[in-house]
């Protein structure tokens, strides 16, 4: 599930920490053309690192870098040093978001090779740098609880996503071998790839217990070892246990993710006291063991059942909502995908989705919603590569449509949707109207995958749960309706729009 992100404010101010960094003036217009002219020409990766770098404040202000399918994010050991008048002019950068301490670079597909560039710097360690990194805040302003633990969340999976989308389709791949290929479920070539499909999932706590903690600047591979800890076939779903005479509560762990969540934000805190307070010359052997020593318990006793609860309450909410309007619930979050991706938000979404999974066996509202949003991106872009004038604005304009299409809609978002303003509307009510037709049918996704015309596989219904092609005819059905509507409303909003401009 690739979810949006990012955002171009009209009239806002250089963004806060906590605010997307918005261009001013006649900036965007000015990028927009420059991206056209060089659209053709092959990205100068060399050049692009070193100029992110120098904008960043240099190599020696990288606190951590990773990336996600679409953005190069940074924290910074001091935020004061970043220029961003500079971080936003970087030719092939579409956007610059900040949120939370993190400061994350629009790139595009291709951001893979950009990253790889970026850790040749001597100094640079992906995802392994500890030290302290300097929280200044913009005019005087806190940074939001709510804004932090959503930026902690989507920071944390971002990285995890490859996998999830391997793992998922590979689902969708046995349902194909399966249905068209005569594969039988008991032969070897089945079995490999639902050891594929099914290790992504099940081990999926190791994955989140080392992107955590490397998020929280602590030791990864302490978290993604106490999340294989808590999978250990001794402990996972194991009743009667206990420690010192203290009953340990029966959990599936590897169906939850709270619970490595809320062990890994209390490792982390263990983990830095005890690099503090420990002697240099016995913290290579003492801070990992009386980390775990403390963290596995804790985690065991008191922080799993919390998080176990916590995740069986919002995983009840949610169905119930679905239940109770699921048209209406399901076309919410079409009509509030490009929001999502504006405020940075659409990676925390994959809480609920795992928790949806988990459940029932296929998520009837977060990807499904977004299936429509997504592919409604793409509508409202083409529609604007036919009324626009310019050749520069057609190009990116067709582009990020066709991309969009495909279920990836940061270029849609960012470059066309939040520049022009009236295809945010097109994109909108596409995305609500296909959204209420999926909940209405009853459409689903049953693998974790980019919701978009790309992913059709992960719309057929498995064997397992009934087989038959119902779900996956709705699911086109509903795209092709979404992209419709949002391309005539944007048509239309995007004549008049022109029509005011020429008065």
């Amino acid at each position: 599930m690739k979810q949006p992100e990012d955002a171009l404010t009209a009239g806002n101010a250089i963004g806060t920490q906590n605010r997307t960094i918005a261009p001013e003036g006649n900036y965007s217009r000015k990028a927009y053309a420059r991206r056209g002219e060089k659209k053709m020409a092959n990205k100068n990766y060399l050049n692009m690192s070193n100029e992110i770098i120098a904008a960043v404040g240099g190599v020696s202000n990288v606190a951590n870098v990773s990336h996600c399918m679409t953005r190069l994010r940074f924290q910074l050991v001091d935020s004061s040093k970043l220029n961003q008048e500079k971080a936003k002019g970087i030719t092939h950068v579409m956007n610059l978001v900040v949120q939370n301490g993190e400061y994350q670079f629009v790139i595009g597909q291709d951001v893979p090779n950009l990253y790889n560039e970026i850790i040749k710097n001597e100094g640079i360690k992906a995802n392994t740098n500890t030290v302290e990194i300097k929280q200044v805040k913009d005019n005087g302003q806190k940074s939001k609880v709510v804004e932090a633990i959503f930026s902690f969340i989507g920071g944390t999976f971002s990285p995890v996503i490859p996998v999830l989308i391997a793992g998922g389709l590979t689902g969708a791949v046995l349902t194909l071998l399966t249905t068209f290929f005569g594969v039988s479920s008991d032969s070897g070539t089945y079995q490999v790839f639902y050891a594929i499909n099914q290790a992504a999932f099940f081990f999926l706590p190791v994955f989140v217990g080392f992107s955590a903690a490397t998020r929280l600047n602590c030791n990864g591979y302490l978290g993604a070892f106490l999340a294989a800890i808590l999978l250990f076939s001794g402990i996972n779903g194991v009743e009667g246990l206990d420690f010192f005479g203290l009953k340990i509560q029966t959990i599936s762990y590897n169906a939850n993710i709270f619970p490595i969540i809320l062990g890994v934000l209390f490792m982390a805190v263990v983990y830095k006291y005890l690099q503090k307070v420990m002697f240099v010359y016995m913290k290579t052997i003492c801070v990992p063991l009386l980390t775990m020593l403390i963290t596995v318990p804790v985690t065991l006793l008191v922080l799993g059942p919390i998080g176990n609860t916590a995740g069986t309450w919002l995983s009840n909410a949610l169905l119930a909502l679905y239940y109770t309007v699921p048209a209406l619930s399901v076309a919410i979050v079409g009509a509030g995908t490009c929001w999502l991706v504006f405020f940075g938000m659409n990676n925390a979404t994959y809480v609920p989705l795992f928790l949806l999974l988990a459940e029932i066996g296929s998520d009837p509202l977060i990807c499904t919603g977004m299936a429509p949003a997504n592919v409604a991106v793409g509508g409202a872009c083409l529609a604007v590569a036919f009324v626009a004038k310019k050749g520069d604005e057609k190009s990116v304009a067709a582009g990020a449509g066709v991309t969009a299409l495909c279920g990836i809609t940061e270029p849609g978002v960012y470059g066309v949707l939040f520049v022009k303003k009236y295809p945010l509307i097109g994109a909108m009510i596409g995305g609500g109207i296909g959204g209420f037709l999926a909940g209405l049918l009853g459409m689903t996704q049953y693998v974790v995958s980019t919701p978009g015309f790309i992913s059709f596989a992960a719309y057929i219904t498995p064997a397992d749960q009934g087989g038959g092609w119902y779900n996956l005819i709705v699911s086109m059905i509903v795209m092709v309706i979404a992209v419709t509507i949002s391309f005539l409303v944007t048509l239309i909003l995007g004549k008049y729009a022109m029509k005011k401009e020429r008065v």
